[in-house]
């Protein structure tokens, strides 16, 4: 059984602690309160909300604190925050906790998406290490005045030329971060080719506070292999589980040393297909039905669909979709040539990196005016 996983704020030891060590990664659009409920009841873990903007925060946008909605079972609430000014990072910081009850705070230093990376956001931040360092010692101070723990999740660099998680992961210790999260691939590859879990085990000898590997893991035992091989500390599960919340009850047996693990039938993947409308109808009226559509191809990658896969792409209602799981072959057993296979965006490594002008010229970010950056991603 793996040890928990404990987050230390400066002033309070064991803030937060996870029993299982495992965390579920914010992504865009997908991590709304109703798929972490859905993960969530499936097996223990921390749960981060989708990725709210600094900028968008404090300046009260609507559609960015319409994203903050945790249910009632959520009990500790975790919250990945994006920004590239320091004081408007810690302002937002006390907005979370003073008035959303946050628990946790994640700080984004690993997005490659181009309109972030070219106004120097997310994973090409790191390498203006003045920059982050003022980053991160604002946002930990300001959530040290009310003892909640902040962590960080980066990359390996912006390039193989123009590595910085090392740096990263020193700055975020010395500034009293709880733990660093490092994605093992650069911000050019993006999402292509494979992680590298070397480096993970490299950051994890570099410093002390816990580090948490992310990049590759589709099935539990690639999890168990990571920490084994890495020495890390936690996992955080990005596209592995989409289309298959259950892959966080295979997660806790695994590390309860369990064989059990979920192969659903096409009836039971319907089955949660259904939960799942319940809960975003229940946070977003009928809207939810819409949002639920991009998840379809997850759900039912490798099943016997056929035709319904275009009409399950374009449902409609809940009376639609309910009429659409009726027709589908609830006895089809799980398409066993999908385990271990990749899920979600993967492409091809950028060309190059999208970057401000001369932002390679130097490694310090005193002084540069990022503002466009908050406002370009303010509200998602």
């Amino acid at each position: 059984m793996a040890a928990p996983l404990r987050l230390h704020a400066p002033s309070r030891r064991d803030a937060v602690v996870v029993d299982l060590p495992v965390v579920l990664a914010p992504m865009a659009g997908v991590t709304n309160a109703a798929y972490r409920q859905l993960c969530r009841e499936q097996g223990a873990g921390l749960y981060v909300c989708e990725m709210i903007t600094s900028r968008g925060l404090v300046v009260g946008d609507h559609k960015t604190r319409g994203m903050l909605q945790f249910d009632p079972g959520e009990t500790t609430r975790s919250v990945q925050l994006y920004g590239v000014d320091a004081d408007a990072m810690a302002d937002a910081s006390r907005i979370l906790i003073e008035e959303h009850g946050a628990h946790h705070i994640d700080l984004n230093f690993g997005c490659p998406v181009p309109k972030v990376t070219r106004k120097g956001g997310g994973g090409v931040l790191p390498y203006k290490r003045d920059r982050l360092r003022a980053i991160v010692r604002a946002t930990v101070r300001a959530a040290d005045e009310y003892g909640v723990p902040v962590t960080i999740k980066t990359r390996i660099g912006i390039d193989e030329e123009h590595e910085t998680f090392l740096d990263a992961g020193r700055i975020a210790q010395d500034e009293g971060a709880a733990a660093i999260a490092l994605h093992g691939r650069t911000v050019r590859q993006s999402y292509s080719g494979e992680a590298d879990w070397s480096r993970i085990a490299e950051l994890k000898r570099a410093v002390d506070i816990p580090v948490l590997g992310n990049g590759d893991i589709w099935e539990a035992e690639d999890a168990i292999r990571m920490m084994e091989e890495t020495g890390c500390d936690g996992v955080v599960i990005g596209r592995g589980c989409l289309g298959r919340p259950w892959l966080f009850r295979d997660l806790a047996a695994a590390f309860a040393g369990e064989a059990d693990r979920r192969r659903p039938t096409l009836g039971e993947v319907a089955a949660t297909i259904i939960r799942h409308a319940e809960l975003l109808t229940g946070i977003m009226g009928e809207r939810g039905i819409v949002d639920l559509r991009k998840h379809m191809a997850w759900y039912f990658k490798g099943y016997p669909v056929g035709d319904l896969r275009r009409r399950f792409a374009m449902v409609s209602s809940i009376e639609e979709l309910h009429e659409l799981v009726g027709l589908l072959d609830a006895d089809a057993e799980f398409p066993e040539a999908e385990v271990g296979t990749p899920r979600g965006r993967q492409g091809s490594p950028r060309g190059k990196v999208v970057l401000p002008h001369g932002w390679l010229d130097d490694t310090s970010g005193t002084g540069l005016d990022l503002s466009e950056a908050e406002l370009d991603t303010s509200g998602g």
